[in-house]
């Protein structure tokens, strides 16, 4: 497998610049709550009103009026069983669909600033279903924007535009979904209705070689659809690249892109459709069981990292997945559980991964297995429909997790494909299937609904070329040693030179005294740990990588994938020290604490590996179902690390961990002088933290999420409890302020900030430079006007994924110059900060650049800003607007550490 440009060119770059980079020797007046009653039973998403102008109509769905009053009102409804509002007099009334909620009264202002989000917890009193009366159906128009050169460029998901243009330029992929419809139209126009259903309907659990297949129908084979985000699932010869929270951990656009185009070539040479993934649910808490799966804790992050990943992967022929569509962000009574999020978080956070997710151009997405706001995800029509399809533009296809839909309605609300087709494992029914065809017939769902279905699934594979002489399926998900299916294709190629890249690129050095880093031909190294070295039954001892022993390079579950060979830190580092001529001794028991104290005496220096693990909810390892108990390191960690720091002056601690977790035990010992955060890095693991320890690659990474002194430091935390029967309430009321976000709001002092990393060498930042962006076509100047008024464009289809919105609006310019001793890699990030009126966070991410800096060199960095950059959603209007007053910026190395600042001149 060749590279396609400019990629093939970018690699080669990559290796070398690691090589290079090696050193040479808010208010507190009252307010007043009205409870009100939900009047009809279909509301999927209760929306978040806003500071609503004096008698102002939207969208003719939502009003909110207030005649007496003498200022605008902060007006939300936060559930779909309360509301709250704020004026000095008067009376308002509220209608959404048919939910609707009146009340009148009188108080004392409060600010508009403040949002008011989810509250309660505890357990549901109901499900709303969807309606299974006749209902019509008009498929959604495409979004109707038209190619910009060089800003909005007509592209095919085959040859997406440079890492290079990532910011400056937004792919139109209007064409190739229209000739690539125009395919399928004609096609499933010559299909009855059964054939029609069929492409929407899985064979079954265990029905074909693939975790979900969908059947041949006359000359069309079908679809394999296999996990994982990291790599093809149940497959032999592939590669176990590292996981999605170390690849939004190097803030490094190009390995990024590089590794999903790896990715998505293993699964074309495999005879994968459908790749599942990426997973872009957020860190939302820290003991989150599938965080690791994701891109972290921040939306715009996670988004930029999606984004990347999926123009990959599709330059390679297969179907990316965005999952899991939406607020699945902990496993504990993940399929029953509601997930109660107002539309202005909605949107602000945890949509934005699946926005960014569509503007890649990604053929399919994955709905969740929770409820939303009291509504299943895969019945959920305010998602699916209004947000996903309509205000988003999404012109694939929406499957069901495996399992995850519950009633044939859905596919009015927006489902397209049920995965893996039977309502349980092995049950021998379908949700579609006979049932859907049934409904068609009965005339309860029209067959132009249908045909809708089965021609965006067959517009997906028509997209990405799939047509055109495409591998069949060569292995058995599920029959690995069958020799009849499993072929052994050997996918790897030379993808291991990304993921020693990535895991090196990845690792965040959190603490570096006495110079204790990089290693410089240490007499005798210890390495001490059960995280050190090879687990006892190999790579693959446990199924799906559900336990806990030796490097942990991965978690457990569906996001898993087999390791072709797996490199533990104690081979890499035995392979160094033959080449420094260094002594070299191991001891790999956590819990014999004197065995340990003897083992590093008068060494030279002390290498301690630990870890904490999780995963998917169907796998409990140690009590941790999915989710982890706590935020502890595994293994007796805390006590290991400080029986050796207590006698080993030089204690260089190396953690593998799924997420953050509490270091306050040891932290701060004086004999642990350098902490490495190296997370789970696939297959070459201890490969690239040697390369970092020994200073091969001097580190760049920096952390996704923060790591907080104090677990309930944290605004969100894991929600427990809730019997067999019962939907366990999750209420997202912490809004817009998650990991960062919160802290910063709060004046909580985080252990180590998001953003955070150190290097090897020091860097300064200077001469910053702002402009407008102009461009030459004004075909969006009457919305820009409105924007600039602080008012939302019109909801239209793709109103949110709009050029005019996304273009680049300012451009930043500023200096980065190496003041160090060697080489290395700057991360540079730019937060936008909102006039306090707005009601966001103080600092919120949007813009992040990496650079690598020769020492006394000084590089030019630049980024830009889009209107959507500097947006917040206006829960009344249904658009994005511009807050009133200043908007500021800051660029510095972290969330917490600026080194210039800014207006933004908009």
């Amino acid at each position: 497998m060749k590279l396609s440009p400019p990629l093939s060119a970018l690699l080669p770059l990559l290796l070398a610049a690691i090589a290079s980079a090696a050193p040479q020797a808010a208010s507190s007046a009252p307010s007043f709550t009205i409870t009100a009653t939900v009047t009809a039973s279909s509301l999927s998403a209760a929306p978040t009103l806003s500071s609503p102008p004096v008698s102002t109509s939207i969208a003719s769905s939502v009003s909110a009026s207030v005649p007496n009053s003498s200022a605008e009102p902060s007006v939300s409804i936060s559930t779909a069983s309360s509301v709250s509002a704020s004026s000095e007099s008067g009376s308002a009334s509220l209608s959404l669909s048919s939910f609707s909620i009146s009340a009148s009264a009188s108080g004392s202002a409060v600010s508009s600033a403040a949002p008011t989000f989810n509250t309660g917890a505890g357990t549901e009193t109901g499900i709303i279903f969807p309606s299974i009366t006749p209902q019509s159906f008009t498929p959604f128009p495409i979004p109707s924007d038209t190619p910009i050169p060089n800003t909005f460029p007509e592209t095919d998901p085959s040859s997406p535009p440079p890492v290079s243009d990532s910011g400056k330029v937004v792919p139109d992929f209007a064409q190739a979904w229209k000739a690539a419809y125009s395919k399928a139209k004609a096609r499933v126009s010559k299909w009855t209705l059964e054939q029609k259903v069929n492409a929407t309907t899985g064979v079954g659990w265990m029905g074909g070689l693939c975790v979900g297949n969908i059947p041949p129908i006359g000359d069309w084979d079908g679809l394999c659809l296999e996990d994982s985000p990291l790599g093809v699932r149940f497959a032999d010869f592939v590669t176990a690249f590292p996981t999605g929270v170390n690849t939004a951990a190097t803030f490094n656009r190009t390995m990024m892109r590089i590794r999903g185009e790896f990715m998505g070539a293993e699964h074309k040479g495999k005879g994968v459709h459908v790749a599942l993934g990426p997973m872009m649910n957020m860190g939302r808490i820290a003991q989150g069981g599938r965080n690791w799966e994701g891109f972290g804790a921040d939306p715009f992050l996670t988004g930029e990292a999606a984004y990347e990943t999926i123009l990959g992967m599709q330059a390679s022929g297969v179907q990316a997945c965005a999952k899991h569509f939406i607020n699945n962000e902990q496993e504990h009574k993940r399929t029953q559980s509601s997930s109660n999020v107002d539309d202005r978080t909605q949107h602000e956070i945890y949509a934005h991964p699946f926005l960014r997710s569509v503007q890649a151009g990604v053929a399919s997405v994955m709905c969740s297995y929770n409820l939303i706001n009291d509504t299943y995800a895969c019945d959920n029509d305010k998602l699916m429909n209004d947000v996903l399809k309509r205000e988003f533009g999404f012109q694939g296809y929406v499957m069901s997790d495996w399992s995850a839909q519950h009633t044939t309605e859905s596919a009015m609300t927006g489902l397209d494909m049920t995965m893996p087709g039977d309502i349980t494992f092995n049950s021998g029914d379908s949700y579609f299937g006979g049932n859907l065809t049934a409904y068609v017939k009965n005339g309860t769902i029209p067959e132009s609904r249908v045909d809708d279905m089965a021609t965006r699934i067959l517009a997906a594979w028509y997209y990405l070329g799939q047509d055109k002489r495409y591998p069949k399926v060569n292995f058995n998900a599920f029959h690995t040693l069958d020799p009849a299916t499993n072929k052994h294709v050997d996918v790897q190629e030379d993808h291991f030179t990304i993921v020693r890249a990535i895991g090196a690129a990845s690792t965040v050095l959190l603490k570096n005294t006495r110079h204790a880093l990089p290693l410089n031909k240490p007499r005798s190294v210890v390495l001490v740990g059960n995280d050190a070295g090879p687990a006892r039954n190999g790579p693959n001892g446990f199924g799906d990588r559900g336990g806990d022993d030796g490097i942990l390079a991965m978690g457990w579950g569906s996001g898993t994938a087999q390791f072709p060979y797996l490199i533990s830190p104690l081979e890499a580092i035995q392979t160094r020290a033959r080449k420094d001529r260094s002594l070299v001794s191991w001891f790999l028991n956590n819990f014999d604490l004197n065995g340990a104290a003897n083992a590093v005496q008068q060494q030279d220096v002390a290498l301690v590996f630990v870890s904490a693990d999780s995963g998917e909810g169907y796998i409990t390892v140690d009590g941790n179902e999915g989710d982890r108990k706590n935020l502890t390191l595994w293994q007796n960690a805390d006590n290991l690390i400080q029986t050796v720091a207590n006698n080993n002056e030089n204690t260089v601690v190396v953690v593998n961990s799924v997420g953050p977790a509490i270091v306050e035990p040891w932290i701060d010992h004086p004999n642990v002088t350098a902490v490495l955060w190296a997370g789970l890095s696939g297959q070459e693991a201890g490969n690239s933290i040697a390369d970092v320890l020994y200073g091969a690659f001097n580190p760049s990474g920096r952390l996704p999420y923060t790591i907080a002194k104090r677990p309930e430091d944290y605004s969100a935390q894991l929600v427990l409890g809730g019997g067999p029967d019962d939907i366990l309430s999750i209420p997202y009321d912490e809004g817009l302020a998650i990991d960062y976000r919160h802290f910063d709001a709060a004046g909580i002092e985080p252990r180590f900030e998001f953003g955070f990393g150190l290097s090897y060498t020091t860097f300064k930042y200077s001469n910053l430079q702002i402009a407008r962006v102009s461009h030459s076509d004004h075909t969006s100047s009457s919305f820009e006007s409105l924007w600039a008024q602080g008012k939302a464009a019109p909801p239209s289809p793709g109103s949110s994924a709009a050029i005019w919105l996304h273009r680049p609006a300012v451009q930043l310019k500023f200096d980065i110059t190496n003041t160090g001793k060697v080489p290395g890699g700057e991360i540079a990030q730019v937060y936008v900060q909102h006039p306090k009126g707005a009601g966001e966070p103080p600092n919120v991410l949007k813009g992040f650049k990496d650079v690598l800096v020769g020492v006394g060199q000084t590089k030019t960095v630049e980024v830009t800003l889009s209107r959507y950059d500097l947006s917040v959603w206006d829960t009344v209007q249904q658009g994005w607007v511009r807050p009133k007053g200043d908007i500021k910026f800051a660029v510095g190395q972290s969330s917490r550490e600026f080194r210039l600042r800014g207006t933004v001149p908009l």
